[in-house]
């Protein structure tokens, strides 16, 4: 509201400069009067733009993704700060120069500009310090990409395989020997949703499931397949995600450090739950008791970050952390493959 109430008091205040410059029989001769107008326009639009910077990050703040909640995400979210912060730093010192230049350096009757045709010292500037700050980024972030997409094996990692499909996702446990067994999608038929190969032992074992669950403190890599076409699956809260590519198999690996209970406490979560119950509350008034909307509770979520068809936004999956003796009893109660 606050967004739009600004952008319509710019947009009257611009119309009758608009209007002058069209009614005007000699709007190609600037004059003294026109070079002030587009001077002191420029200014206050360069406020216009830091205002909404300001008022953007007060409004948008509370839609912010909480803490990570894995082990990788703490160096993920420094290297995101680091680099917005960079981000933001350049972008108000450039766009303050642009516009109080334009202001300082309005059109003025007899002042010529001076034109330098090369200067060493400003190339070495301008292209030196881009390339140092991005070669620390870029070095940064690849540490991170290789931690998360070359587990260490020796770690005993969690083998999980996810198969995105239009439109939903189905999950698989490697089981006791933490083999996955051989699939291929001319095996999907009835209960084997995922092409399993019945012929491999080391499917047997397998346990197919429509929710994930992972043990909070143990490394998982997840691997990737696609039915159809190319889905992403985003785990926001663990700040991963990797392209699912049909007739490929991706993967990446983190670590969950924060069970779904400890992160319903998050002070963070509690606001945006609260909030977000108060906005169905008020829908459910206006509904009727066969469309009550159910209160909203916390939960992570594997989502599709591509757009892979008309029911892309239904494409989710529910994502469970928990201790690691209830993971083990959890996955002890699912049937495997074979049993089914």
């Amino acid at each position: 509201m606050i967004i739009n109430t600004i952008l319509i008091i710019a947009l009257i205040i611009g119309l009758p400069v608009i209007i002058y410059a069209i009614r005007r029989k000699e709007s190609e001769v600037a004059t003294a009067k026109d070079n002030n107008i587009n001077g002191f326009l420029m200014l206050l639009f360069g406020i216009y733009v830091y205002g909404m910077i300001i008022i953007s990050f007060l409004s948008y703040n509370k839609v912010l993704l909480p803490k990570s909640a894995s082990e990788h995400g703490v160096s993920y979210d420094k290297l995101a700060a680091w680099t917005w912060g960079v981000i933001f730093f350049v972008v108000f010192v450039t766009q303050g120069l642009l516009h109080f230049f334009a202001f300082k350096f309005r059109g003025t009757k007899g002042r010529k500009s001076t034109f330098i045709s090369h200067s060493n010292t400003l190339e070495f500037i301008w292209t030196g310090v881009p390339t140092l700050v991005l070669a620390v980024l870029i070095i940064f972030g690849m540490n991170i990409w290789a931690e998360i997409n070359y587990p260490d094996f020796d770690s005993d990692p969690l083998v999980i395989e996810v198969y995105g499909k239009q439109w939903s996702w189905d999950a698989r446990y490697a089981g006791k020997d933490n083999v996955l067994g051989n699939d291929n999608v001319r095996f999907i038929e009835g209960a084997n949703t995922m092409g399993i190969d019945k012929t491999d032992p080391a499917g047997s074992d397998d346990v197919m499931t429509r929710e994930i669950h992972l043990p909070k403190g143990r490394k998982v890599l997840f691997k990737f397949r696609s039915q159809d076409v190319l889905h992403s699956a985003f785990f926001p809260h663990f700040r991963a995600q990797m392209n699912c590519v049909p007739g490929m198999v991706t993967q990446f690996s983190f670590t969950p450090t924060v069970t779904t209970e400890e992160m319903r406490k998050d002070p963070k979560i509690v606001a945006k739950v609260k909030h977000i119950n108060a906005i169905r509350d008020a829908k459910n008034k206006k509904l009727g008791e066969d469309d009550q909307l159910e209160p909203y509770t916390f939960d992570y979520l594997l989502l599709c970050n591509k757009i892979c068809g008309t029911n892309h936004y239904n494409m989710q999956m529910k994502v469970i952390v928990e201790e690691p003796a209830a993971f083990d009893a959890w996955l002890a109660s699912q049937k495997t493959f074979a049993s089914k």
